[in-house]
């Protein structure tokens, strides 16, 4: 491998570990200060709920979790197609542009259906 690509396969690599080891002190931080008020709700809430009540909300929570997930993926893989195709119209054609970034944004409204999708599952719960 020559000299750019082993600097730059580098960088990578530092770049991914300083941004694991930040995330990992921040989690640190901040999870520890929600775990130790958490100790006196959760009790409370143990107590009313009952199993029918926790299986529903399981359920829902993967429901939503799914509504959210799948439109985000189909939004990617949209976006990725329309967007080479845009990008490849517009290289050929300037002045289409405006009409190429409506089409990338019709692709990125599925995001916004699965995300109301899953805000309507989760009022439900």
């Amino acid at each position: 491998m020559d000299k750019p690509g082993r600097k730059l396969k580098l960088q990578i690599t530092q770049s991914i570990v300083v941004l694991f080891t930040v995330m990992a002190i921040i989690g640190t931080l901040f999870c520890a200060s929600a775990f130790a008020g958490a100790s006196n709700v959760g009790d409370s809430v143990q107590s009313e709920m009952s199993t029918t009540k926790a299986d529903v909300m399981k359920y829902g929570l993967i429901a939503a979790s799914v509504a959210f997930g799948l439109g985000a993926i189909g939004a990617g893989i949209a976006i990725s197609h329309v967007g080479a195709a845009a990008m490849g119209a517009v290289a050929e054609k300037p002045e289409i542009a405006g009409q190429a970034l409506i089409f990338v944004a019709l692709a990125e409204g599925l995001v916004v259906f699965g995300f109301i999708t899953a805000l309507m599952i989760l009022g439900k719960i």
